[in-house]
């Protein structure tokens, strides 16, 4: 698939839930309201809408919310998208995770060819941690991200850079990765939500985010690339492979490769966009036929770039859906 800019579309994230156990301040309100059951796409369905993707070209698949763990037998779903990349239709199929019910999945992960996930850890200081996730549990986290790891799964951590609350956590943080061999991405926060407060006060471009660790290693760009827009490094003599995800002081759109479903079956075409088009009714009133359909409109539809820089100092141009709504 190529969208009106001659971008290779071959990645799709799917949310397979808005809900979450952790409320991260940089997510969602404390109080947030999530989709009824009823609106929700059912196993069935998520699996047709991947089936019709990867039959478009579509060689790569995450599964994100909210917390995708947190959905009943969600172990269902991830079976049955693991049988493709046995087959070969499918390179890879990953999942990002804020890892706290990772340690009851992980087996079920590495059965279902899930090889490598992205585990969130913003701090492992166990009151910042508990602070910026809201109640999240340091303790289940680092047991997940272990057994994960036992079962010889690939983790990358991902860590959202936040001025002035969890700057002091970076070189502990890229110790710990670089001790367990794990990867490490920043990633800057991006004005996404209503009710969401600080955003102004709490981005800090990454440039400025990774200097105390500019001050004691050194830098080395590497080609490695993963199927999201982290741009990588080597940092030595740490030994740390470090991605740096960058939508407001870099902006990348102009290599973008994916689109995203919703758990309720709306295809967002931009991160930070509110074009999309409505699967859960093709599928539901219209059928395959349809869905196909769409899934062209939706490649003419899809915008050169997000307009963040301007929704950060705006807030009335800020878009009003929360991160766990469209899956990151």
């Amino acid at each position: 698939m190529r969208d009106g800019f001659g971008r290779t579309i071959d990645y799709l994230r799917i949310s397979v839930t808005d809900r979450c156990n952790f409320r991260c301040h940089y997510c969602m309100p404390e109080q947030q309201r999530f989709l009824p059951r009823r609106e929700l796409l059912d196993y069935s369905e998520i699996a047709l809408i991947a089936e019709r993707f990867m039959d478009h070209g579509v060689r790569r698949i995450r599964l994100t919310g909210g917390e995708p763990l947190v959905r009943r037998d969600i172990g269902v779903l991830i079976a049955h998208l693991g049988k493709y990349v046995t087959s070969g239709r499918l390179e890879e199929l990953t999942l990002t995770t804020n890892g706290s019910l990772l340690a009851d999945h992980a087996q079920m992960l590495a059965k279902a060819n899930v090889h490598r996930i992205n585990v969130s850890l913003d701090s492992l200081d166990s009151d910042r941690f508990a602070s910026i996730s809201r109640g999240g549990r340091l303790k289940e986290v680092l047991a997940g991200i272990s057994a994960a790891k036992a079962v010889g799964i690939a983790i990358r951590i991902n860590m959202v850079a936040l001025r002035d609350i969890n700057q002091m956590d970076l070189l502990p943080v890229a110790q710990y990765c670089a001790e367990n061999d794990f990867d490490l991405a920043l990633i800057e926060t991006m004005p996404l939500g209503e009710g969401v407060s600080g955003r102004q006060n709490d981005y800090i471009a990454l440039d400025e985010f990774v200097s105390p660790l500019r001050e004691i290693a050194k830098f080395i760009p590497l080609a490695h690339r993963t199927s999201g827009p982290a741009r990588y490094w080597q940092v030595e003599p740490l030994g740390l492979r470090l991605g740096m995800i960058t939508p407001l002081s870099q902006n990348f759109c102009d290599n973008c490769n994916r689109l995203r479903l919703t758990t309720d079956g709306k295809i967002f075409l931009c991160l930070g966009s509110n074009l999309n088009v409505d699967l859960r009714q093709a599928i539901r009133e219209g059928g395959v036929g349809e869905v196909d359909r769409l899934l062209e409109t939706a490649l003419r539809l899809k915008p050169e770039r997000h307009d963040f820089e301007n929704q950060l100092n705006d807030s009335t141009s800020r878009l009003s859906r929360h991160m766990n709504a469209t899956g990151g």
